[in-house]
């Protein structure tokens, strides 16, 4: 069996019939525990946005959300809407509609989960926090060797996925929209990548932090307005557009009807991909920012989801339609998939060319100069969160040893060997760097959906407890012992005053609990 043979085995199995439906049904289960939090905690997160704190050690909720939708906003947003549609039809954007809807309540659980249990690292000062830390001290109390064993192996699983098998996704969108636009062989692409990623990530959270929050919101705005622009433009095809998407959906169109299954099974694996609601990549940004209460953090990141999913997916998915720039020949393959739509069509295969024509029949030359650029900012700027995730879980894995060049020779290593996976991806087929960014994705999403499904009750009870303060007219705080939560030392440590938060001689944002 080839390694391409191998790839695509692995991709298959690990994204089967019941990840997706867990990752449907887990969204579904923590609406209705939450309350629908995605929906009835809007002005909360508005609130947090706008109002959250700051300080020396930590990201501000702002910054966290622009690190994480650093992450969010790359070419799942782009190439993966393209790829979705194409082998899934249209349809396959009302699932990825539905798993972000959903996702944003699981989104809320996992990152407020994250920041429950984050801790501060003692060499660098950052808040360090995510699934690996979770599901270790969650019930370290009542199973210590097994969540020691399983926090372990999601940690290891996240290293290789974030520093070898996503990355490359990335770049390979990026190097190809470059060559598509401009001419530049891919090449070239890759070691350009390479130089301007090894300054980013060397400089460390607060540097990626910086970057992310000044790259992401200016370039995501651009994309939606011009997104908007094809839309008044072709405002006719409105009424066509959502007509295609929802009649694909549950199987109503004479084309799509047959291929309902693949609507579904292309929009749950794209959405998450994009939105990675559930796939525990959002606790470790969440946990990077300083609250005075976990649950602000984890309206954020639900926030996130909708951003990516619902603004930034949808403008791409209504780019590709209204243009018909998603249509190829029936039977067509990609690897080993068929593409069963048939229509006017181009030849590129699937993925950011297919925005680069839609783009091109509104301004010729001109489209696949914008969607390059904005690839170039969008995949770069998931790259540096990939990384960042990966030296997060790395630190966890290395936390005991004490010795301190050997934990710094680890971390060089890390940055080596993704700097060696984006020039490789920069390089390779779209086909093999999507199969190994899938298996990266759905290996995580099966970990952490599971667990989280044990671990849900601290984040529900951090929930509860948040709204209870809120009625009592105060800016909630946390002490997990009030609610019986243990392992959460950071938060213990806060409340009696031993963790302070805030700049140093803002009052304003001192760490006295005002219930006390």
């Amino acid at each position: 069996m080839s390694l391409a043979e191998l790839v695509d085995s692995a991709n298959g199995f690990i994204w089967s019939i019941p990840l997706v439906g867990l990752c449907l049904v887990a969204g579904v289960y923590f609406t209705v525990r939450t309350g629908l939090v995605q929906v009835l905690g809007i002005p909360d997160m508005i609130r947090q946005l706008t109002k959250g704190e700051k300080s020396q050690d930590g990201t501000s909720s702002f910054q966290s959300l622009m690190m994480s939708l650093a992450n969010r906003v790359g070419m799942g947003n782009i190439g993966g809407v393209a790829t979705a549609i194409a082998f899934g039809g249209p349809g396959a954007v009302f699932w990825m509609w539905a798993v972000a809807f959903f996702g944003a309540a699981t989104s809320f659980i996992e990152s407020t989960l994250g920041q429950i249990y984050k801790e501060k690292d003692p060499d660098t000062g950052e808040y360090r926090g995510g699934p690996a830390y979770y599901f270790e001290k969650a019930y370290a109390h009542k199973a210590r060797t097994l969540s020691l064993v399983y926090a372990i192996v999601f940690a290891v699983v996240t290293v290789f996925a974030m520093s070898f098998f996503l990355p490359g996704v990335q770049a390979n969108g990026m190097s190809s929209a470059i060559e598509s636009a401009w001419g530049v062989p891919t090449w070239a692409t890759a070691i350009g990548v390479v130089i301007a990623l090894a300054f980013i990530v060397i400089g460390g959270v607060k540097r990626i932090a910086s970057f992310a929050a000044f790259v992401v919101p200016p370039m995501a705005i651009l994309y939606i307005l011009f997104a908007l622009v094809v839309f008044f433009v072709n405002i006719d095809q409105v009424g066509h557009v959502f007509g295609e998407i929802f009649s694909g959906a549950f199987g109503g169109h004479a084309v799509y009807g047959a291929i309902i299954g693949q609507a579904v099974k292309w929009g749950v694996q794209r959405g998450i991909y994009s939105n990675e609601a559930g796939q525990g990549t959002g606790p470790h940004h969440a946990a990077a920012a300083e609250v005075s209460h976990p649950a602000k953090q984890g309206f954020v990141q639900a926030f996130a989801v909708y951003i990516d999913t619902l603004f930034v997916c949808t403008a791409t998915a209504f780019i590709i339609i209204s243009t018909d720039m998603y249509t190829v020949f029936q039977g067509e393959t990609f690897g080993d998939e068929t593409l069963y739509v048939g229509g006017v069509g181009t030849d590129t295969e699937p993925g950011p060319g297919f925005v680069q024509a839609g783009f091109d029949t509104l301004a010729p030359g001109w489209g696949s100069s914008f969607v390059a650029l904005a690839l170039v900012f969008f995949a770069f700027t998931t790259m540096v969160a990939y990384y960042y995730m990966a030296e997060v879980n790395l630190a966890y894995l290395t936390r005991k040893i004490r010795n301190g060049v050997v934990r710094r020779g680890m971390i060089r290593a890390l940055q080596a060997l993704i700097l060696v996976s984006v020039a490789y991806g920069a390089t390779t087929t779209a086909g093999s760097a999507w199969g190994l960014g899938d298996i990266g994705v759905g290996t995580m999403a099966w970990l952490n959906i599971l667990g989280i499904l044990l671990l849900q009750v601290p984040a529900l009870k951090a929930l509860k407890d948040y709204h209870a303060q809120k009625k009592q007219g105060i800016d909630p705080q946390f002490d997990p012992r009030e609610l019986g939560i243990e392992g959460a030392q950071f938060w213990e440590q806060r409340a009696d005053g031993l963790v302070t938060q805030g700049a140093p001689g803002d009052p304003a944002e001192s760490s006295a609990d005002p219930r006390r």
